[in-house]
């Protein structure tokens, strides 16, 4: 039977959410990757020291595997270079979000003026913190990120030594830009890898693979396959896993997010084998990462066997992506 080995998986870009939820979602990241990039925009943001160090210990008590590092972020907004120097040691990364451009995203920035943000972005540059960017404009939604190309353009620009990631890239434009600025990385999404915005509401509304930024066109999803397939040393994996209770995703207002955290390491497998590119996921959702962020993850080997495993309907009470059906490779232990 067909097996494969993943040393030290690692989801750069997900949401933990907190409370009940939290206690519900956490393990099953925890379980089968080492370490996770996690996203600040609970109610209220994290913004704070004090509540980074405190949401990493929620974390920490919530998980079921001591083998995992949660990389801490903040909620972008002016931060002094003396704020900063004492938070590098709590924080991987500042995350950006567009106001009201994705959930919780409401106290976002409402424009991308370089000078507002200059004292910020060059301290983080100095100090070797990573700048993550929800990459879109508040234009059309099919649009709105390959309008955002000229902001990634002027941000690394303008601050060259700063990392910058353009996090869940959707878009052949976001892959035409990667290659200009030697500052920009991105993360890609296991949904993005599969759907289009057919998928979404070609037939009747599928609310469980909503999600911001959309889905986009078949020429978008191949781009994004062609650099993910080759493990692009400037790509990574990063889930954007975003649990919402079942009734906030079938309903009236619909919450955005794809839930894929306790299958993406099986739905990756199922990807890479059938376009005969095995051999690149070690790098794609672990070794990319780990020089592009100069982290050192928890030691952890996950055994994936080429074996069918039925999704469950529900993890508590969060619908995940593929629910009830059936995929072709499950995990077999970890070690």
């Amino acid at each position: 039977m067909k097996t494969l080995s993943l040393m030290m998986p690692l989801d750069m870009h997900l949401h933990l959410r907190d409370e009940e939820m939290l206690k519900i979602v956490a393990p099953l990241t925890s379980y089968s990757f080492s370490g996770a990039i996690v996203m600040p925009n609970l109610v209220p943001p994290v913004t704070t020291l004090e509540g980074v160090k405190e949401y990493r210990h929620r974390i920490k008590e919530a998980m079921e595997a001591d083998d995992f590092e949660p990389y801490m972020t903040l909620f972008y907004q002016h931060y002094s270079r003396e704020f900063l120097e004492s938070a590098r040691d709590h924080i991987t990364a500042v995350k950006i979000y567009p106001s009201g451009a994705t959930t919780n995203s409401e106290g976002g920035v409402v424009n991308f003026d370089i000078e507002p943000m200059r004292e910020t972005l060059e301290a983080m540059s100095d100090l070797g913190i990573v700048l993550c960017v929800h990459g879109e404009t508040m234009g059309f939604v099919m649009d709105r990120e390959a309008e955002f190309m000229s902001v990634y353009e002027m941000l690394a620009v303008n601050f060259p030594k700063l990392k910058i990631i353009m996090e869940h890239i959707t878009t052949r434009e976001a892959v035409e830009t990667l290659d200009k600025y030697e500052n920009l990385y991105a993360t890609i999404t296991v949904h993005h890898l599969m759907i289009t915005l057919d998928d979404v509401a070609g037939g009747m509304l599928r609310p469980h693979l909503f999600c911001k930024p959309i889905a986009k066109r078949p020429h978008d999803r191949d781009a994004l396959l062609k650099i993910a397939l080759a493990a692009h040393p400037k790509v990574m994996f990063g889930s954007d896993s975003a649990p919402h209770p079942k009734h906030k995703k079938e309903s009236c207002g619909c919450g955005a997010g794809v839930f894929t955290a306790p299958i993406a390491l099986q739905l990756l497998c199922e990807i890479f084998e059938e376009n005969n590119a095995l051999e690149n996921l070690q790098a794609f959702v672990s070794d990319n990462a780990q020089r592009i962020y100069g982290v050192c993850p928890e030691y952890k080997e996950v055994v994936l066997v080429k074996r069918d495993f039925t999704v469950p309907q529900m993890y508590g009470e969060v619908v995940p992506m593929r629910a009830g059906e059936i995929l072709r490779w499950s995990i077999e232990r970890v070690d």
